[in-house]
């Protein structure tokens, strides 16, 4: 026998569907932007793997202390794991107490920022300027000279020692 749908039930999921399209939905202006490096979804997964798919393509965070990159120290440029662009610098880099790998300024036209209303709060997300991976996140918490954090997930970036 199939469930029954009264009208209680019904203005129930109605209401509840419009508040999450209220708490979700993207802020005014955040169309996606058009990216240099586009591939369809199956071949980000076979380029990146789960792991790193689930960071860059699906805006995953991975846990706190677990990247290698964290205690990266060496002189060198840190790149996107999806498109090898050069996003930082290692002088930019600091010890954000985090557990995620973080720097105070981008390489110039490196990286875009959005809104991110997850997790019911309003955060700005930065992603690969030229692929559109996300990175992670940055707040106004950070050291001089720009006093910001861009706190990124290791696993959306690579190393290249100088």
């Amino acid at each position: 026998m199939a469930p029954v749908l009264d009208r209680r039930t019904l203005l129930a999921g109605l209401g509840l569907g419009g508040v999450a399209w209220v708490l979700f939905r993207p802020a005014a202006g955040d169309a996606a932007p058009a990216f240099a490096v586009t591939h369809t979804q199956d071949q980000w997964r076979k380029l990146l793997g789960p792991a790193r798919y689930h960071i860059l393509r699906e805006a995953g965070t991975e846990r706190a202390y677990t990247s290698p990159l964290n205690s990266e120290h060496r002189r060198g440029t840190f790149f996107c794991a999806g498109c090898a662009l050069l996003l930082f610098s290692s002088t930019t880099k600091f010890d954000s107490g985090t557990g995620w790998p973080s720097f105070f300024k981008p390489l110039p036209n490196a990286v875009v920022t959005r809104s991110d209303r997850s997790l019911l709060m309003e955060r700005t997300g930065v992603l690969c300027r030229r692929c559109g991976g996300h990175l992670g996140h940055v707040f106004d918490d950070g050291p001089k000279p720009t006093g910001l954090r861009y706190c990124m997930n290791g696993l959306a970036l690579k190393f290249q020692p100088a």
